[in-house]
This record gives structure tokens, sequence and C-alpha cells, in this order.
């Protein structure tokens, strides 16, 4: 290698091949003629920056002046984006050419890879916590639950586990107004993911099935008629709203195996709001999922 080739080629380690090894390196090969690559440099700007503290930095490589290093990476075209990490190629970001496209494969590559960044230290700090605080909510504690979540809105106010639990901490603890707020506060794009839709779910069932203070009206009205589906599923929604879900579930799905489709199936809906809540991976909502398909297929 001449002078100027081995100058590239530490040039190159110093700036790739060494953060790598902890990072995920975004290398840009471009070149100041390229219109496409000035299109897609400020995307790339972006993006690394908004991703800066999981672990992903941008590099650039212009090709003109490091011919070398393009030519160890046969690159034929530009731009070409490639993701680095640990010193080896681990993917082709180069069909990304938007915003959300390259955020789409950022995410996948980040939860397959060891990357050490801010975001993830967090993660590891705040999982723990939130486990915690959705094991006090579960079990019905719904002040306390409150209280952990708004310690971790302080730490996290972004993050949509915290932001979820916290919502349907609320809802527990019958500020439904203040929930409906919360969610009405959020971004659109926000309000679409997995977590926030089972925080919406429960402000939707407890609108649907408000807080009585004395349940023991609509007990006696179920012993006096048990035939009677309506006095069931008020009890029923009673009680989701009291945190007796076991008995909330038992209430549903009598009424289902009485007659299924009664009221327009709003015994099952209810029952299937009720899941949502919980968290539809959630082994006591796959437990009544099973007693459900017991009924209907059994």
């Amino acid at each position: 290698m001449s002078p100027a080739e081995k100058e590239a080629v530490q040039r190159f380690r110093a700036d790739v091949v060494e953060p790598s090894m902890t990072k995920l390196v975004i290398v840009d090969f471009w070149a100041e003629w390229c219109g496409p690559c000035k299109a897609l440099g400020p995307v790339l700007d972006k993006v690394a920056a908004e991703y800066a503290d999981k672990g992903v930095v941008l590099a650039k490589v212009d090709t003109d002046k490091d011919q070398f290093i393009a030519a160890q990476f046969q690159i034929r075209s530009i731009p070409t984006v490639y993701a680095m990490f640990q010193g080896q190629l681990v993917a082709d970001l180069t069909p990304a050419r938007t915003e959300a496209q390259l955020k789409q494969m950022l995410d996948q590559l980040l939860r397959q890879l060891p990357i050490e960044g801010e975001a993830q230290s967090q993660e590891a700090e705040l999982e723990p916590l939130i486990a915690m605080g959705e094991q006090v909510l579960a079990e019905g504690d719904a002040a306390r639950a409150l209280s952990i979540f708004d310690q971790l809105a302080e730490m996290a106010p972004d993050h949509h586990a915290v932001v979820s639990g916290r919502i349907r901490a609320l809802v527990a603890a019958g500020q439904v107004d203040a929930a409906e707020a919360a969610i009405a506060a959020l971004p659109e794009e926000v309000a679409k993911l997995p977590d926030i839709v089972r925080a919406q779910s429960a402000l939707a069932l407890a609108r649907s099935a408000p807080a009585v203070d004395d349940l023991g009206p609509l007990e006696a009205a179920v012993t006096a008629r048990p035939d009677d589906l309506q006095a069931r599923y008020d009890l029923a929604n009673a009680r989701m709203a009291a945190g007796q879900r076991d008995a909330a579930a038992d209430g549903f799905l009598s009424i289902v195996a009485t007659e299924r489709d009664w009221n327009d199936g709003a015994a099952r809906q209810q029952l299937l709001k009720l899941f949502e809540v919980v968290g539809l991976e959630d082994p006591w909502v796959s437990a009544q999922r099973r007693r459900l398909s017991a009924i209907l297929f059994g």
C-alpha cells in the first residue's frame, strides 16, 4: 500500500472499525457530485442524531477522496449505505431512502445486536421497575401503582410502557378524565403503538363499565333472578370495574355459555376488552381464552 492508502486505512479504522466494537456504525459512501447522496445525507444525519443514545453513529466515506476504501468494499454505485458492528458488515441499508424506512431497519438491528447505548442501559434499569408497577396494578393497588408509574414517568416520560402503565393506573384509581387527557396529549403515531392501545382499551372499558360503590344490590339481583342475563352482565361489569377480574370473567363466560349471542355478543366483547387491558400475553388471559374456546367450540 502507498502512504496515502495506509493513511486512509488508519482513518477508516479510527472512524468506523473501532467505534463498531461497541456501537452500530452507519457507513455512508457518497461523493460531492452525487445528487441522490445530497438528498439522502440529511436523512442519515437526522436519524443518526435521534438514535445516538441507542448506540448508533454515522461515518461518511467520500468515494472520490477515499477511493482505496471504496474499492475494498466494491462500491459500484452511490449512495451506498452499510451498517457495521464489531468490524463486520451486518446490513445493507441502501434500500432505505426515507426516515421511516431507515428507522425500521435500525430498530430491527438494535433488537438483534448487543449494542451498548444510553437507551439500552436505561431500558435495563427500567424493566424491573415497570414489572413491579405492573404487578402492583394487577394486584389491585391502584394508588401505589400510580405512585410507581409517576416516578418512572419522571425518569422516562416518553417510554411507551411507562406511559401505558401510568394511564392504566389512572383508570384503576378512578381518575378517568386525567387518563383521557393523557391519551389525548400523545402524538398520533404514538397513540397507535400496542402499549398505548392497551391503555386506550382500559379507558374504554372504564367508560363502558363505571365503578359501583356497592356491589350488594347487583349481587342480590342476580341471586333473585339467576336467568336475568342483563343482571349478570351488570354485575360482571361492576366486578371488572372493581378489579375483580376472576369474578368478572366468570360472569361474562356464564352469559356466553347460556346464550353466546345475547345482546349482540356483548358479554364476549367485554371479555375481549378485558383481555386487551390485562395483556394478551398474560398467562391469566391464556387461561381465560381456553375457557372461552371450550364454551364456543367444545
